[in-house]
């Protein structure tokens, strides 16, 4: 493990110490997300509205899905920096407070079925895609909770920079849900076939897969690793409140931002080729996250990084480590990005479905220039993970929170409403995305360089 060795001789100022303590995230986020893309490619293939229905699901249900999940993750960067720090007795107290935030949350989650018919009628999409849209929420709701605890594990395991154990726990959903994927939605194997709410429960199934093995792994962990199952079990009401004080302004970033484009992909059904432009997006925004989530994973090593170094007061190393996290996450996404310009048909092929022939080819001449427009909003994206996870890893959650909840709505999600009666107004409202990513990197940049996060941590220190 990597954290068994000296914290000064495995953490370097240098690309190599980065990937070291990224390539396994790398790959459990690319298992996140090919899992995904394998819901998408078989919902397309039962259905092209199926598609259109559970990309604005997603979205919805990312909401608070995100303020439960990053919030539970948050351990990360207390385990990192009470590491750094050699508090080691304090580390499974951390971990413990992240399970009980994860076990309330995901059962409070299930209360939102209660009011998904209602809120998917408001939005106002089509008739039959918002019977589909409500069968895909009520179903992969289910998912809530094992996906918060599968974030407090992924989450203690990465701060101690034992990332390569996340990789089996994200392989295990993987495998499960692409299984049960092909069983549920189409009736093979002696089951009904589910359609879209096969593919909701199939992630629900998967994601407890995946959440009993790490319990596994937990209770068979030597040395430091054992004792966040055999101590710190209680609950603890003062680490809590300080859990809660960091770790909810870092769930409240991505649910403002999954708010935001939320609103953003409603939108894009109430344009004057809504279901196309639904559909289209849909497919643009599952292949820029094959691209985004490798640069997730550097951007969550950088978080690690950081808290360690600022554990040890070195906060000059976290700075270093955090702009090569930058650069080797340009680098990537440079190529990738290349790739939705030059090749866009490659990418469509994965979702060809002629059961609606007209609608299909108004997506295939749509989705070429949204990739076109991706690629540059996944270049500046993935310098802003890098950014928001490094001052996230020193504790400076309610600034980067603060900049999820302002910046999109004049940026994006506003301009995107008010030229959605535009003819190619697609286009524009993902060149307004762009802007928004824009201004947002170039404010995390200018808080990063001032410093002030460099005297900031989210632990206390005993002398």
């Amino acid at each position: 493990m990597a954290g068994e060795q000296p914290l000064k001789h495995s953490i370097q100022s240098d690309w190599k110490s980065v990937l070291q303590m990224a390539w396994p995230l790398i790959i459990a986020n690319s298992f996140w997300n090919l899992q995904m893309t394998i819901d998408r490619i078989f919902l397309g293939a039962y259905s092209t509205k199926a598609l259109a229905a559970a990309l604005s699901v997603m979205g919805v249900f990312w909401v608070p899905m995100a303020l439960l999940q990053q919030t539970a993750m948050y351990v990360t960067t207390f385990v990192a920096q009470y590491y750094g720090a050699k508090e080691y007795s304090k580390i499974s107290k951390a971990f413990w407070q992240a399970i009980y935030v994860s076990l309330i949350g995901g059962i409070l989650f299930l209360g939102l079925n209660g009011f998904s018919g209602p809120f998917f009628h408001w939005v106002g999409h089509s008739d039959a895609i918002q019977v589909l849209e409500q069968s895909y929420f009520n179903s992969i709701a289910f998912a809530a909770l094992p996906t918060a605890m599968v974030g407090a594990i992924s989450g203690y395991f990465t701060g101690l920079g034992s990332t390569q154990t996340v990789i089996w726990i994200n392989f295990v959903g993987l495998f499960l849900n692409a299984i049960l994927d092909y069983l549920f939605i189409f009736g093979h194997g002696g089951f009904p076939p589910m359609g879209i709410a096969g593919a909701g429960y199939a992630t629900a199934i998967g994601t407890y897969g995946s959440a009993i093995y790490g319990f596994w792994i937990l209770s068979r962990s030597t040395a430091k690793t054992s004792i966040c199952i055999g101590e710190g079990r209680s609950f603890d009401w003062r680490l809590m409140k300080r859990f809660l004080k960091y770790g909810l302004p870092s769930g409240f970033q991505w649910a403002l931002e999954g708010l935001a484009f939320t609103i953003f992909l409603i939108a894009m059904g109430h344009l004057k080729n809504g279901d196309a432009a639904l559909a289209s997006s849909s497919i643009a925004i599952t292949v820029m996250m094959l691209s985004v989530l490798p640069a997730l994973g550097i951007a969550q090593a950088v978080m690690t990084l950081v808290g360690q170094s600022l554990g040890e007061n070195n906060p000059e190393l976290a700075e270093k480590v955090t702009w090569s996290g930058v650069k080797i996450s340009a680098v990537y996404i440079f190529i990738a990005g290349l790739s939705f310009v030059l090749f866009p048909t490659f990418y469509l092929s994965w979702f060809t479905n002629y059961e609606n022939p007209e609608l299909w080819k108004e997506v295939c001449e749509i989705t070429p220039g949204i990739l076109k427009i991706i690629a540059v909003f996944t270049m500046l994206d993935s310098i802003y993970l890098n950014f928001s996870f490094a001052l996230k890893g020193a504790g400076d959650t309610k600034y980067v929170s603060l900049l999820a909840l302002i910046l999109p709505w004049p940026f994006m999600v506003i301009p995107a409403w008010l030229m959605r009666n535009l003819d190619h107004a697609v286009f524009y409202a993902w060149c307004c995305a762009a802007i928004y990513s824009l201004s947002i990197t170039s404010m995390l940049f200018l808080r990063f360089q001032s410093g002030k996060w460099k005297a900031m941590r989210v632990i206390e220190v005993e002398d």
